[in-house]
């Protein structure tokens, strides 16, 4: 590996994680449900109402630009599979919502959704149970 490519995959191991559009997470959505597929494949997963088919299209274009997607090529068609797996979008998005609304304070997060009132007594203690059981 030279000079050039070194300085490549630190600067794409560095760069954060775009968080998605509402389309595009649903576009993820299909693509993680799915494995691998083609467009009519993510299409049929999708809920009503679906997009048109060219918009869907664009859409996976764009996840495929953003490298959360590849393709293969198979007679006239491409064959799409996420290249970011879903947890891992997940993890990433949460620290930086966290980070960026809370100050990294997973309590504050927690504070504030009690306050709102859009966690219950019994979700809290649920949740409590989780950090102090951890699944391996």
């Amino acid at each position: 590996m030279d000079y050039y490519e070194l300085l490549v995959v630190l600067r794409n191991n560095r760069k954060s994680m775009e968080k998605l559009s509402k389309q595009e997470e649903e576009a993820m959505q299909a693509v993680w449900q799915c494995g691998a597929g083609f467009i009519k494949d993510f299409l049929d997963l999708m809920e009503e109402p679906k997009p048109p088919y060219t918009t869907l299209a664009s859409t996976i274009k764009n996840l495929e630009r953003k490298d959360f997607i590849k393709s293969e090529k198979m007679g006239n068609s491409f064959r799409y599979a996420p290249v970011i797996l879903e947890e891992e979008y997940k993890k990433k998005f949460m620290s930086g919502f966290v980070s960026d609304y809370f100050q990294n304070s997973y309590k504050d997060l927690v504070t504030f959704f009690a306050n709102e009132r859009k966690i219950s007594a019994n979700e809290l203690k649920e949740i409590i149970k989780l950090i102090e059981n951890p699944k391996s």
